[in-house]
């Protein structure tokens, strides 16, 4: 039996550039934080208040009655289950630079995973185009993160037109109350009106991120003043088009897609990780992350 392809990734490098940037911003031990906001972490005590506690953890009520500035402190919650929603639509079998998105993401995916496993906690995942097509319950150490990487960089997995809303809807039926964040991963061009509800629903739920991985074309087309072919992955079907002319339309077509998106993010609270394929995502991923330690309302 033929062994299915791979994508051309380097793992490694990403799991060790993530590393180092996180042990420079001292984010390791505070990876519950990040990952889970409020939830997940349960009221302990009050502590007096020091000069390398975070202001924002001021307990001003409990601060009156006791007449000295008190800070809350949390217990954090151990053996976290993370689930990745992964788009392995033939979207994301795309590239106008040196990475397809699906290379791209699997990189990010591999490097934000690791960091998971080796704080002790455990991944699952759903893989979806069209419909479902993989899902795998939590679990951890180095066989939980191989069954992630061999999975996601199964090249005969990419296949179909991308649905969100069929993973959404999978997930909120098949996710149990063990589940404490979910990350989806995408190009979100699929996502509309019907998306937002679901995902509303889902972030009730579980503490939710997205991260969205995009290529240059996905926004603007090349300036050249020449005739290209572009083709639908879902109907095959191709039209011939000068992207001088069809600029300005398409330009505005995917600033509207991308409106409503960012929209449903904001209205429903939603944390949202944007990355471009032509830029190198490391920098971005760890500041993201280190933005949500910053609204965290947390001591040790």
């Amino acid at each position: 039996m033929e062994e299915a392809k791979k994508l051309n990734v380097d793992t490694a490098r990403s799991i060790s550039e993530l590393q180092s940037v996180i042990k420079r911003f001292e984010l390791r031990s505070k990876l519950y934080r990040i990952m889970l906001k409020a939830r997940g972490l349960e009221f302990d005590a009050f502590k007096e208040y020091t000069t390398e506690d975070d202001a924002s953890a001021i307990d001003w009520k409990a601060s009156k009655r006791a007449n000295k500035v008190l800070v809350r402190k949390y217990r954090e919650e151990r053996n976290l289950k993370i689930v990745f929603i992964v788009d392995v639509g033939s979207n994301m079998v795309f590239g106008s630079v040196p990475k397809l998105k699906c290379e791209y993401a699997v990189e990010v995916l591999a490097a934000l995973s690791h960091l998971i496993i080796n704080s002790g906690d455990m991944i699952g995942f759903v893989l979806f185009s069209d419909g479902v097509k993989k899902f795998v319950k939590p679990k951890g150490g180095e066989k939980g993160f191989s069954n992630f990487i061999d999975n996601i960089t199964n090249t005969s997995l990419y296949e179909g037109a991308s649905d969100i809303n069929k993973a959404l809807d999978f997930s909120l039926n098949y996710l149990d109350k063990s589940t404490s964040s979910v990350i989806i991963l995408s190009d979100f061009l699929s996502f509309n009106k019907e998306s937002e509800k679901n995902l509303s629903l889902l972030s009730r739920k579980f503490e939710t991120l997205l991260i969205m991985v995009k290529d240059p074309l996905d926004s603007s087309l090349p300036q050249v003043d020449e005739e290209i072919a572009i083709e639908n992955p879902s109907t095959g079907q191709q039209i011939i088009i000068n992207p001088r002319i069809a600029n300005i339309d398409y330009e505005k077509f995917a600033a509207e897609k991308e409106k409503v998106f960012y929209d449903a993010c904001k209205n429903n609270n939603i944390d949202l990780l944007g990355l471009t394929t032509n830029e190198p995502f490391v920098p971005a991923l760890a500041n993201f992350l280190k933005s949500r330690l910053m609204k965290r309302p947390y001591q040790k």
